[in-house]
């Protein structure tokens, strides 16, 4: 018997436990208390919407106890960025007032009259008043060490940036570690210290632990979906679970948004089991509705020219692109959590759902390039693409893509927006989704291990299409593609697989071939992708684009 659902999945704000399903993230806080304990300064940054703010105040409850040697203090400066120093401090003030008071309402006291006159006595007015004000709080505290967490620390004014930081520096240098307030500081942001622009020299705070929060693991998706399953009785099929995982990359915004699709707006009877058809149409609804966290992705992703050729190359290059910390575009890209730093120090895309939004945010490029999908004056639809028993015609309309890339010949150059390496696999995945969109089908992207490579998972009516592509590399690479993609129809328990493979080279070899490997049936092209205004071309290239139109006009 199912019960009454009571929690919910959250994505707008922090995660409470009375209302909410919770990752505890265990071994994260005592981590975090373990360091607050040793007097450290530590540095917390995570992109947005990744549950920093739910963390830091698990963790600072946990401190809060009235028993604990400790005293959290929870400031944020999110409302502080065009603050004149002035203001700044007098708020800042008025926001440590504030933070005592919850925590002493917490342990249903009053904030005891030193402290209050205390703070009634004191003015803030620049860093130099805040060093003092922090020397005299510890004789107001009843022996408490302070530990100060300041959320959203980004949105400090840069006129006061660097004297803050030196300002705790100069206290964390403090020869006895009992007169240190605060004792320990925890600075929450996006940004890394390193990263934000104070002065453009050696860093005032170059003292601090940077804790990286990092994404759910596996297993604390399970457990948080556990908690559903344990309150309400649907159960969620182990595979969704894995999907789940491999599609969001533990994600926190994007674990907790397709659980609220699945469980709260797709209307599946508490009865059944969620199941992998379930999960693709709630990949397919998220990846097609407007959201906050998406709206922060494609707003950063935009914010520099040069971000397109640099994310469409680590997507698409074999041999990968090398992470350097210290390139400039990267460590933005890694700040808005768009890309990290994946296996053999390689740049790698942080999960599936965030490159499929990197590709429709750079599809605007190829508006019109739609009109020619088919013949001239054919009459063909996406809906023609389907058997006469309602199942995809998948090889008839790859034959028909390959057929389009050749109609529109030099008029992909006529695209400027596009990266030329890249522009293949951006019509594939645009002329795909035209297509599962006509027939009502639920597509996805995976991002396999092998760098330089892209599989699209097309569902319809319980099938499952497996189309690979890439950029030609080698004939040795061609073929050792086409026993990866065996290797992935194995895993994915599907019978057959479709390889498309964009050939760039000034001569290419244009092929389609259909083969049977390790046991799966293989449809591979390669599709010469053009460099050259028709007067370059080269012979054999012009010969094979006049014998597309020959075919399509008949």
């Amino acid at each position: 018997m199912a019960n009454r659902q009571t929690k919910t999945f959250e994505t707008r704000g922090p995660v409470k436990p009375e209302r909410n399903y919770v990752v505890a993230r265990t071994e994260e806080l005592a981590d975090f208390i373990a360091r607050v304990k040793e007097g450290r300064y530590v540095v917390i940054f995570a992109p947005r919407q990744t549950g920093k703010t739910t963390f830091f105040r698990r963790a600072l409850e946990l401190l809060a106890t009235e028993d604990s040697d400790y005293f959290p203090l929870a400031l944020s400066f999110q409302t502080y960025r065009n603050a004149t120093p002035e203001t700044f401090y007098r708020a800042l003030h008025g926001s440590m007032r504030m933070a005592m008071t919850r925590v002493f309402r917490r342990w249903g006291r009053v904030l005891p009259d030193t402290l209050t006159q205390f703070l009634d006595n004191t003015t803030l007015t620049d860093h130099f008043s805040l060093r003092g004000f922090f020397w005299e709080l510890p004789n107001v505290l009843e022996g408490r060490q302070v530990a100060l967490v300041i959320d959203e620390f980004d949105g400090i004014p840069q006129a006061v940036l660097s004297d803050f930081l030196y300002t705790l520096r100069d206290i964390y240098l403090e020869d006895d570690t009992s007169m240190r307030c605060p004792y320990s500081v925890g600075i929450v942001g996006v940004k890394s210290i390193t990263q934000l622009n104070y002065d453009r020299t050696i860093s005032p705070f170059n003292i601090q632990d940077e804790f990286a929060l990092p994404n759910f693991t596996l297993a604390q998706i399970e457990e948080l979906l556990g908690q559903y399953t344990a309150e309400v009785g649907q159960a969620f099929a182990p595979e969704v679970i894995e999907m789940l995982h491999r599609q969001t990359a533990g994600q926190p915004f994007l674990v907790n948004r397709l659980a609220q699709i699945l469980t709260a707006e797709m209307d599946i009877p508490k009865t059944e089991t969620i199941t992998v058809a379930h999960f693709a149409k709630a990949h397919t609804a998220l990846l097609r509705e407007e959201n906050v966290n998406f709206h922060h992705l494609t707003a950063n992703i935009r914010r520099h020219p040069r971000f397109e050729r640099v994310l469409m190359r680590i997507a698409t290059s074999e041999k990968g692109v090398g992470f350097n910390p210290r390139d400039e575009l990267m460590s933005e890209l890694v700040s808005y959590g768009v890309i990290k730093r994946g296996a053999g120090d390689m740049c790698e895309l942080v999960n599936p759902i965030y490159q499929a939004c990197i590709m429709q945010v750079f599809e605007t490029g190829i508006n019109g390039l739609e009109e020619d999908y088919f013949p001239p004056d054919s009459g063909i639809k996406f809906s023609d693409y389907l058997t006469a028993d309602g199942h995809l015609a998948m090889e008839s309309l790859l034959d028909n893509f390959r057929d389009f890339i050749a109609r529109i010949g030099f008029r992909i150059l006529q695209e400027p927006e596009l990266p030329r390496e890249s522009i293949g696999q951006h019509l594939l995945a645009t002329y795909l989704d035209a297509f599962v969109r006509a027939t009502r089908g639920n597509m996805y992207l995976e991002l396999p291990t092998g760098r330089g490579r892209m599989d699209l998972v097309v569902l319809h009516r319980a099938r499952k299409y497996i189309v690979e592509f890439k950029i030609w590399g080698s004939e040795r690479e061609y073929q050792g593609g086409k026993k990866q993609l065996a290797a992935y129809l194995q895993l994915e328990d599907a019978s057959e697989g479709y390889y498309v493979v964009f050939d760039h080279r000034e001569t290419p070899g244009p092929r389609t071939e259909t083969e049977t490997v390790d046991g799966f049936k293989i449809r591979s092209y390669v599709i010469p992708v053009v460099q050259e205004r028709p007067s370059d071309l080269s012979e054999e290239e012009a010969a094979y684009q006049r014998s597309v139109v020959v075919r399509d006009r008949f």
